[in-house]
């Protein structure tokens, strides 16, 4: 019988071999099912994820797009939430760049940061004036943003470019414009020259690294649970690529600490403290070397608390003085103070505490070895010198209260004019300077008109009378010369490898109610009445901020600590006092000039 069908028609030899054929067809699918055969031709879903070897450098290829977006279908919303913060730190360590968008990132690189921003544009107001002599001044403190170098031409075009202001009061006219141009030069230098040349680039990248691990490892546990293989297997390129060996890790986070402390280290931030132990010297015994007119014991002043007071900055060491060990540490060394009136209460400061206030017969006037002897018809000397035979110690002190050459234009003229050469230092001081080790500067009060009339003094610039009516302005003249000097002796210091440089920030004066002339006064006699600490991390001196930087010369920053002492000038007890005129400029000795010693030795 024959029937229908699909195989109808078929011998059983056909229908063999298509039974046989079916059976290999399902084998051979099912063996392809489960081999890796297809896998090698055709990459899985995870491994399209993985960068390879041949992928586009990451600087180059789609720079705005970073990787998380390209497996974001991959990763869990919350893993990308949570996970959003480290986008730019994966980033930035593959192509070994540090990160600059964690909240974490090295607080060294946020100080540098901070340092940049000295070139803001700020204003301060704040007087000067000098209560020996005939004058007055308002200073207008700023902050220039241009950029320049400290070459005295530079400092010309960057005061060509900023306006002056001008105030006149009874009569006077006042226009000081401090101008504190950028330079080009690292900031804080100090704080990484025992670094190697790239130490700075390296702790910087390191660091990164080192913070970014730490981040990675302490949430590796919650991210293993959460992520899919993509993500693992992309976390896993990102780990592999910031691996650092623990000594080098440990050699950069050490190096980063040490400039982070002395980069925080701030003499002038900090407060002051009663202590029992002050003074350090008697107002009544040290007469052989502080002048009657600053020393207030010796007056009809009643109250002394303001001699109780001692400095302690918040993050620097600042030892206890001791004469005899000072005087050690500058064994076979010249300690030179050159500047004005406030310098020289400084010089006598440091006399007194040396000798602890006693008369020192073994003391040496060698005042002659630099021709600081009394000329014919002078009330005084320009300075003097002494010497501790026992240490071999020279200390002394120049009067240059403009910190600029004088030269009488005619010599046989005793009424003649002086050229003020703003942008040449004191004979002096060229003269001398290879005899010196230590160098402290200062300048600020007698830069007012009055004082250039009565003294006689011609601006000259470049050898030749000054022509330029901005620099003419007193403000813009006092900036020129701040900037050319402390130049000027930065440029000396490689030749004078034993020398340390210091220039002094201004003295700020406490004249209430008036000027030293219109009624002016300083009475208060409670310490600290305006305030017991400094937290700010700008001097209020811009000009002598700003002209040290770049430089290694040191600032030796009195302005702001000695702004809190109102009650410790001389006030209504100088003795040469007019009645009606009070000297709230220059200091009671002992006192704050005291604190100015003590904070140029501990820098030392």
């Amino acid at each position: 019988m024959k029937g229908g069908g699909l195989l109808h028609g078929l011998r059983g030899k056909q229908v063999s071999l298509i039974l046989i054929a079916l059976v290999c067809t399902t084998l051979f699918i099912w063996a392809w099912d489960r081999s890796s055969f297809l896998t090698t031709f055709v990459p899985t879903e995870n491994q399209l994820l993985v960068p390879g070897e041949d992928a586009p450098d990451a600087t180059s290829a789609k720079p705005d797009i970073s990787v998380k977006e390209e497996i974001s279908s991959a990763v869990p919303d919350g893993d990308l939430k949570n996970n959003q913060e480290d986008k730019s730190s994966n980033e930035a360590t593959i192509n070994n760049f540090p990160t600059k968008t964690t909240s974490e990132t090295d607080d060294s690189l946020k100080e540098k940061s901070d340092d940049d921003k000295i070139d803001s544009f700020t204003a301060n107001k704040e007087g000067e004036n000098d209560a020996e002599e005939a004058g007055k001044t308002s200073e207008v403190v700023a902050l220039s943003d241009s950029p320049s170098t400290t070459t005295p031409d530079k400092i010309i075009d960057d005061l060509n470019k900023i306006t002056s202001s001008a105030e006149k009061k009874d009569g006077v006219t006042s226009d000081i414009t401090m101008v504190v141009p950028k330079t080009e030069t690292k900031p804080k230098e100090d704080h990484v020259e025992e670094e190697t040349p790239d130490i700075a680039e390296k702790t910087s990248s390191e660091e990164g690294k080192n913070i970014l691990q730490s981040e990675t490892k302490s949430k590796k546990e919650l991210e293993d649970e959460k992520k899919s293989d993509a993500t693992k297997v992309f976390d896993n390129s990102v780990s592999s690529a910031n691996q650092t060996s623990p000594e080098h890790a440990k050699k950069d986070n050490t190096v980063a600490a040490d400039v982070k402390k002395k980069e925080t280290c701030n003499y002038a931030k900090g407060r002051w403290e009663e202590d029992e132990g002050r003074p350090l010297y008697s107002g009544f015994t040290c007469k052989q070397w502080l002048s009657d007119m600053w020393a207030c014991r010796l007056t009809q002043r009643t109250d002394f608390a303001y001699e109780k007071f001692r400095w302690k900055p918040f993050s620097c060491e600042m030892p206890d003085f001791d004469g005899e060990s000072f005087l050690k540490r500058m064994k076979d060394k010249t300690i030179a103070i050159i500047g004005d009136s406030l310098g020289r209460q400084q010089f006598q400061s440091l006399m007194c505490m040396v000798t602890g206030g006693q008369f020192r017969e073994d003391v040496v006037n060698v005042g002659w070895e630099y021709g600081l002897v009394k000329a014919r018809g002078a009330m005084r000397p320009d300075g003097w010198a002494y010497r501790f035979p026992s240490t071999n110690t020279t200390i002394l002190y120049y009067w240059s209260a403009s910190l600029c050459d004088l030269e009488p234009i005619n010599p046989g003229d005793k009424a003649t004019e002086y050229a003020m050469h703003l942008d040449r230092p004191p004979a002096f001081l060229r003269r001398y300077l290879d005899r010196f080790d230590v160098l402290v500067l200062n300048t600020g009060h007698h830069w007012n008109r009055g004082k250039l009339n009565a003294n006689r003094w011609v601006m000259h610039v470049g050898g030749v009378r000054n022509t330029d009516r901005k620099i003419a302005e007193i403000g813009r003249a006092k900036n020129f010369t701040v900037y050319s000097i402390v130049k000027w002796v930065d440029q000396q210091l490689p030749s004078h490898p034993r020398l340390k440089a210091f220039f002094r920030t201004i003295s700020p004066r406490h004249f209430f109610h008036g000027d030293w002339n219109t009624g002016g006064s300083c009475d208060n006699t409670v310490p600290l009445a305006g305030g017991k600490e400094v937290t700010q991390d700008e001097s209020l001196d811009h000009s002598a901020s700003g002209a040290v930087i770049g430089t290694k010369v040191k600032l030796l920053d009195v302005t702001a600590i000695s702004q809190l002492r109102d009650e410790g000038h001389i006030s209504r007890y100088s003795i040469k006092a007019t009645p009606g005129m009070q000297d709230c400029l220059h200091w009671c000795l002992p006192g704050i000039p005291d604190t100015w010693n003590e904070l140029m030795i501990a820098q030392l």
